[in-house]
C-alpha cells in the first residue's frame, strides 16, 4: 500500500497521542476535543493505522492508543470510510499481527475483530485463511497475534457457523484440535476457548473422538488458563452433545470432581459449573449416583467462604449509619399488573397465583454475599446442591446428613455459615428426608439468628426463609412464634447486610403465614416502622416490599384504626419526600397499591393526594413522550413511572371501590387513560388495560362515555404473542360486557372470534386461558343468542380451562353464560358434554341459583338420553368425578 504521510501532520499527532496520556485532566479534555474534530478527517484513520503498524519505534502505548482510536473510528463510523482507507486498514493489520509487542497483537487483533464486524466476512475473504496461514508460519508472534484475532472473532459472534457460512469451516476444526497439543501454552488456551464455539456445528460430530483425547491430553496443564478452559469446552459438550460423551463421561466426571477442587479458583468455578449441566440431563441419576460421597463434600466445602471473600465481608461491623454508595444500590424494575385467578391447589385466599414459580435459587435471592463478584464458586456449589437436591431427593441425606452435623456444629463460624447454607440449599429437594430431623435444626437456625457473627445470622435469615412453609404448617405453633420474634429482632440489627437478609426472609414468611399473622400485627408494624429510621436506601427498598407483602398476605385485618395510625405516618412521610423523577417511587408505589388494596375504606383518608399524584406522573410522562416525538433534541421518558402510577390508580380502585368515583369526575384521568391505551410500550398498555377493567367495576359511568373508542383498541390487543397485553385486555372485556349488559353486542365482532381463537391455541399461558375463558362466558351471559351459535367451537377447552380456578364472582358469571348459551343451544354441547360435567363438579360451593341451573342441565340431558345411555355415559367418567355429581346433583 503507498500511502505516505505528511511529516508534519504527523508529528502533530504524535504530540496529540502523548499529550492524551498525561495524568491532567483538562489536558486530556482539550485533546479529547482535538482528535474528534480530526476524525471527521479521512486520511487521520490513515495517519492512526501508520502510527500503530509502521513506528515501531515508539512506545508501546502511544501505537496502542492510536489503535485504540483507530478501532472506536471503526466502529462508529466504519460506513464512511473510503475505500482505500478500508483496505489500508486490512492490508497493514494481517501485516502486523505478528508484530514482537505482546501489546500491539492484541491491539491489532481487536481492530481486525471490528473491522470484520462491520465489513462482514464476504467482504473480507482472505482474512479467515490468511490468519491460518500466519498461525502455520512458524513464526510465534504471527501464531499468537493470529489465534488472538481468531478467538475474538469467534467470541463476537453469536453463532459461527451461521455468520461466517461458506468459510472452512471442516479445516478450521481440526486446525483448532490440532493446536490444543501446541507447545505454548498460550497458544493451548486459545485453540480449546475458539473450538467452544464451533461445538453446536454439525461436523463437529466427526471429530469429537479426537477432541476428547487432544483435552485430555492437556487436562493436568500446568497452565490455569488451559484447565479452565478445557473445563469450559467439556461443559459445553455435555450441554450440545451429550450422546457423544456417553462413552467418555466416567473419565470426566472423575476429571470435574478433581478440578471443582482445583487450587485456581477460576478454574474450580468452571468445573462446577458442571454439575449443574449434568443435572439437567436424562442420564444424571445414572451417571452420578456412585459419585455422590465423593461429590457431596466436594460442594459442601466449595461453599465456604474464601479468605478473599471474607476480607471483602469487611468483618462484622455496625454499618447500620453508613450510607449506601449509589453504586451498592442495584437498579429498580416494576413488575406491571396482571390479572389472574386463584387456584383449588391449597393456597390461601390472600394469595396471588403464579403462572410461573419464581422462588429463587441459593445463589439468586441470597444477597449474603453481594459485596462479592456476582458469580463465584460459593454460589456455583450451593446452586449445584440446590439442583442435585431436586434430583436425587433424600437419596442425598445418607452422604449429606453425617457432614452436616459436623459441619453445623462447629467452633469455626465459617464452616458453621456454609454448613447452614447447605441447609437451605437442599431445603426443597430433601424436605421429606428432613422433616423428622427439623424440630431439632429450626430451633438451632432461630438460634443461629443470635451469632455473634453478622455473616451467620444473615445466613440463617435466608434458610429459614426456606423452611418458612414447614414453621407455618406445624400444629406446634411455639417454632411460628418464636421465628417472628427472632426475625423480628434481625430486622433491627446493626449489621445492614443482616437487616436485608431479615427482611427478604420476612417477606418470605409473611406470603407462607398470610392470615397466622394477624395475632402478630401490632408487633410487627411497630418493628417495620421503626425499621423506617435506621434504614439506609439500599434497605428500605426493600422494606417497603416487606410492608407491601404483609399487606397483601393479611389484606383486610390491617384495617383497624390503630394499625393504620402507625402504618401510614411513615409512608406518606417518605412518599412526600421523593421526588416526580426518583425511582425509588417505584417501591414506594407498589408498596402503597398492595396497602390500599387491604385498607380498603381505611386508605379513604390519603386517596385524595395519592389519586391526584399518579394522575400528575401519568400525565408528565405522556406530555415528555410527545415532546420526544415531536423533537429529537429531548430525552425518552422513563415510562416506567407512567405505569407504577397507573398500578397504583388500579390498586386504589380497588381499595376505595366506588369511592373513588368523585375523584374520577374532577380528573382527566380517562383523557390520559385512553392515551395510554394506544402506547407503544406494551407494559404501560398492560397497566392501561388493568386500570381500565377496575375503573369499570367500581366507576363505570365515567368509562361508559369512552366505550366506543376504547373497545376497538381492546380488541387491537387481543394478540397472544404479547401474552400480558392480551391477558388484560381480555379481563377488561368481561368486565365491559358485565356491566354494559346487552348493548355490548354492537362490539362482539370485534373481540369474540380472537377471543375464541386464544382459547383454542394450544401454547397459551394458564393464565391468559382462564382470563379468556371468562370473558367468553361473560359474553355470553349478556348476548347468549349471539354468542351460543360458537359455543361447539370452545365448549371443550373452556371448560378445561375453568376447571381448576377458585368459586368466585367471575367464575360464577361465567358458568352462567356458559349455562345461559346451552339453554339456547344444546346440541353446542352435546359432543363436548363430560367436559361440561368435570367442569361443573370443580366448584366447591356454587350459590343456590346456580347449582339448581346445573342441576337442570345435568338432569334434562340425562333425560334426554335415557337411564340405560345415560349409564354407559356416565360409566367413562373417572370415578372421583362420577362420585361428586352423584352426590352434588344426583345423576
Amino acid at each position: 500500500m503507498a500511502w505516505q504521510p505528511n511529516e508534519v501532520d504527523l508529528r502533530q499527532i504524535l504530540q496529540l497521542l502523548k499529550e492524551c496520556q498525561s495524568p491532567n485532566t483538562e489536558i486530556q479534555s482539550a485533546v479529547q476535543n482535538k482528535l474528534e474534530s480530526l476524525s471527521c478527517y479521512p486520511d487521520f484513520n490513515n495517519y492512526l493505522v501508520f502510527v500503530l503498524t509502521k513506528m515501531t519505534a515508539e512506545d508501546d502505548h502511544t501505537r496502542s492508543l492510536a489503535g485504540l482510536i483507530l478501532k472506536n473510528n471503526v466502529k462508529s463510523h466504519y460506513e464512511k470510510f473510503p475505500e482505500n482507507v478500508r483496505q489500508l486498514i486490512k492490508y497493514e493489520c494481517l501485516h502486523t499481527i505478528g508484530d514482537p509487542s505482546p501489546l500491539i497483537r492484541a491491539i491489532v487483533a481487536i481492530l481486525i475483530t471490528a473491522v470484520a464486524r462491520n465489513d462482514g466476512f464476504a467482504e473480507w475473504q482472505d482474512l479467515i485463511p490468511t490468519l491460518f496461514q500466519l498461525v502455520d508460519s512458524g513464526n510465534y508472534e504471527a501464531c499468537e497475534g493470529s489465534f488472538l484475532a481468531l478467538h475474538n472473532i469467534c467470541e463476537d459472534v453469536a453463532d459461527v457457523a451461521d455468520v461466517i457460512s461458506g468459510l472452512p469451516v471442516d479445516i478450521m476444526i481440526p486446525k483448532f484440535i490440532q493446536y490444543i497439543k501446541h507447545y505454548s501454552p498460550k497458544i493451548r488456551s486459545l485453540a480449546v476457548a475458539c473450538i467452544c464455539h464451533f461445538m453446536q456445528v454439525s461436523t463437529i460430530s466427526q471429530h469429537i473422538q479426537e477432541l476428547i483425547q487432544n483435552l485430555f491430553a492437556v487436562a493436568n496443564d500446568e497452565s490455569g488458563e488451559v484447565r479452565k478452559n478445557v473445563c469450559h469446552a467439556l461443559v459445553t459438550l455435555l450441554g450440545i452433545q451429550m450422546d457423544h460423551l456417553i462413552p467418555f463421561l466416567n473419565g470426566i466426571i472423575e476429571y470435574m470432581l478433581l478440578r471443582t477442587q482445583d487450587e485456581d479458583g477460576n478454574v474450580a468455578l468452571e468445573a462446577c459449573e458442571f454439575w449443574l449441566i449434568i443435572a439437567e440431563q436424562p442420564i444424571c441419576k445414572q451417571a452420578l449416583r456412585p459419585y455422590l460421597p465423593s461429590l457431596i463434600p466436594v460442594l459442601v466445602r466449595g461453599m465456604k467462604y474464601s479468605e478473599i471473600d471474607i476480607m471483602l465481608l469487611k468483618g462484622d461491623e455496625d454499618d447500620e449509619g453508613v450510607p449506601d454508595k449509589e453504586e451498592d444500590i442495584k437498579p429498580r424494575f416494576h413488575k406491571p399488573k396482571l390479572q389472574s385467578h386463584q387456584h383449588i391447589n391449597g393456597m390461601d385466599d390472600s394469595q396471588h397465583y403464579i403462572e410461573a414459580n419464581t422462588e429463587n435459587s441459593p445463589e439468586e435471592d441470597s444477597d449474603d454475599d453481594e459485596m462479592l463478584s456476582e458469580w463465584n464458586l460459593r454460589k456455583c456449589s450451593a446452586a449445584a446442591l440446590d439442583i442435585l437436591a431436586s434430583v436425587f431427593g433424600n437419596d442425598l441425606l445418607p452422604v449429606l446428613l453425617p457432614i452436616l452435623k459436623v459441619v453445623l456444629f462447629t467452633e469455626d463460624w465459617v464452616t458453621k455459615e456454609s454448613g447452614i447454607l447447605v441447609l437451605g440449599a437442599v431445603a426443597e429437594g430433601c424436605l421429606g428426608g428432613l422433616d423428622q430431623h427439623l424440630p431439632t435444626l429450626i430451633p438451632f437456625l432461630i438460634e443461629s439468628l443470635s451469632d455473634e457473627k453478622a455473616p451467620v445470622r444473615s445466613i440463617a435469615c435466608w434458610t429459614l426463609s426456606r423452611y418458612a412453609h414447614w414453621v407455618v404448617n406445624q400444629s406446634q405453633k411455639s417454632f411460628f412464634q418464636n421465628l417472628i420474634t427472632e426475625l423480628l429482632k434481625r430486622l433491627l440489627d446493626t449489621n445492614k447486610r443482616v437487616q436485608e437478609a431479615a427482611c427478604s426472609a420476612f417477606a418470605t414468611l409473611e406470603e407462607e403465614a398470610c392470615s397466622s399473622l394477624v395475632p402478630y400485627l401490632e408487633h410487627i408494624i411497630q418493628t417495620l416502622v421503626f425499621a423506617f429510621s435506621k434504614y439506609q436506601r439500599k434497605n428500605l427498598l426493600i422494606l417497603y416490599d416487606a410492608f407491601g407483602t404483609l399487606a397483601d398476605s393479611v389484606g383486610h385485618h390491617l384495617n383497624k384504626p390503630e394499625l393504620i395510625n402507625m402504618l401510614m405516618p411513615p409512608l406518606i412521610q417518605k412518599w412526600n419526600a421523593l421526588h416526580d423523577q426518583d425511582r425509588d417511587l417505584f417501591p414506594l408505589l407498589e408498596c402503597l397499591s398492595s396497602i390500599a388494596i387491604a385498607l380498603q375504606s381505611g386508605f379513604l383518608p390519603y386517596a385524595e393526594p395519592v389519586f391526584q399524584r399518579c394522575v400528575s406522573l401519568v400525565e408528565q410522562t405522556l406530555n415528555q413522550s410527545l415532546a420526544q416525538t415531536q423533537n429529537d433534541q429531548y430525552d425518552q421518558p422513563d415510562k416506567d413511572f407512567l405505569i407504577v402510577a397507573l398500578d397504583l390508580l388500579s390498586g386504589l380502585t380497588e381499595g376505595i371501590d366506588n369511592n373513588i368515583d368523585s375523584l374520577i369526575g374532577k380528573s382527566n384521568l380517562l383523557v390520559l387513560l385512553y392515551q395510554c391505551m394506544q402506547d407503544q410500550t406494551d407494559e404501560v398498555r398492560q397497566s392501561s388495560f388493568a386500570l381500565l377493567g377496575d375503573l369499570t367495576k367500581a366507576c363505570f359511568r365515567h368509562v361508559q362515555q369512552y366505550i366506543g373508542d376504547m373497545m376497538p383498541l381492546l380488541g387491537k390487543n387481543l394478540n397472544p404473542s404479547l401474552v400480558s397485553v392480551c391477558n388484560n385486555s381480555a379481563w377488561a372485556i368481561g368486565e365491559i360486557a358485565m356491566q354494559m349488559g346487552s348493548d355490548v353486542q354492537p362490539y362482539l365482532s370485534l373481540v369474540l372470534d380472537k377471543l375464541i381463537e386464544i382459547l383454542n391455541r394450544d401454547d397459551i399461558p394458564k393464565t391468559l386461558l382462564e382470563n379468556t375463558a371468562i370473558t367468553v362466558g361473560r359474553l355470553g351471559y349478556v348476548c347468549p343468542h349471539e354468542v351460543a351459535p360458537k359455543l361447539p367451537h370452545f365448549i371443550q377447552k373452556w371448560c378445561k380451562s375453568l376447571r381448576c380456578i377458585r368459586d368466585n364472582e367471575e367464575k360464577d358469571s361465567a358458568f352462567r353464560g356458559v349455562c345461559r348459551m346451552i339453554s339456547v343451544n344444546p346440541g353446542g354441547v352435546v359432543a363436548n358434554f363430560m367436559y361440561f360435567c368435570d367442569a361443573v363438579a370443580s366448584w366447591h360451593s356454587p350459590k343456590d341459583d346456580l347449582k339448581e341451573t346445573f342441576h337442570k342441565i345435568l338432569h334434562g340431558f340425562k333425560n334426554q338420553v335415557g337411564e340405560e345411555n345415560w349409564r354407559n355415559f356416565s360409566n367413562q367418567f373417572p370415578p372421583p368425578l362420577k362420585e361428586r355429581l352423584a352426590n352434588s346433583y344426583g345423576v
